[in-house]
């Protein structure tokens, strides 16, 4: 079953999807907007119509339930390979293993290519990542060589599901539940903000960083905040992440 709903409504409706289908979905650019895809059985269906009315729905072959793992395949941003726990990394590559479950996150997405990608060229110091989700973006900072690394994000799910991903990944990163519109944040040399626009452009106008590494929206979309300079931008696949160096 898919649902189609607009950028600025997809992590939203990730979550709700996670929720309820926390083996996973799949996540497809559609026009102007994004596809998310669960793989479900007919009490599933019904449960999704119940909350995504317009949802569609197709019939699949046998062996559904494992054929999303199937869409979850490693990729690599800024020097890392990222991957599932059921692929095995290279033994020569510094690897991020993440698992594609109750928390949006996978890592394979552009927006957390091109953060990892703009995280890779910055100098190294402590990072805020703020909204974590699953973590990825936290634990790919700590294998770059940032520390202290804070992750933060308002949904306990997310919170739990990114400390889970630090102790699979054998890394030192303190998470914690806090709404980065709202409860004080720490200053730090980097924030990291893969979340919706508006709350990007929010989250600049009260954090402490030298640099802001921010994504979450289409190229044809940047954040505006007073004082913050974009200095690098990197695009794939039709999103983007820009690096903003903080007013003085």
């Amino acid at each position: 079953m898919a649902i189609r709903v607009s950028v600025e409504e997809a992590e939203i409706a990730a979550a709700v999807l996670l929720e309820r289908f926390p083996s996973g979905l799949e996540e497809r650019h559609a026009g102007d907007g994004v596809e998310l895809a669960v793989y479900t059985d007919g009490a599933g269906e019904a449960e999704l119509r119940g909350v995504f009315p317009d949802a569609s729905s197709g019939a699949v072959e046998a062996g559904w339930e494992d054929r999303w793992k199937e869409f979850h395949q490693p990729v690599r941003a800024g020097g890392l390979w990222i991957g599932p726990p059921w692929i095995e990394p290279p033994p020569d590559e510094e690897a991020v293993v993440v698992d594609p479950g109750r928390a949006f996150g996978t890592g394979a997405h552009p927006t957390t290519r091109a953060c990892i990608e703009a995280l890779s060229r910055l100098d190294r110091g402590s990072v805020l990542d703020a909204g974590c989700g699953s973590g990825v973006a936290s634990v790919a900072a700590a294998r770059l060589g940032f520390a202290p690394v804070l992750a933060v994000d308002s949904d306990e799910v997310a919170v739990a599901v990114a400390a889970e991903t630090a102790r699979r990944n054998d890394v030192a990163i303190d998470v914690r539940q806090a709404d980065v519109l709202r409860d004080e944040l720490p200053r730090v040399d980097v924030v990291v903000a893969n979340i919706e626009l508006a709350v990007v452009e929010r989250l600049l106008d009260r954090v402490s960083a030298a640099v802001a590494v921010t994504s979450g929206y289409f190229v044809a979309h940047a954040p505006r905040s007073a004082g913050w300079t974009p200095v690098d931008r990197i695009e794939i696949a039709g999103w983007a992440a820009d690096v903003l160096v903080a007013p003085h």
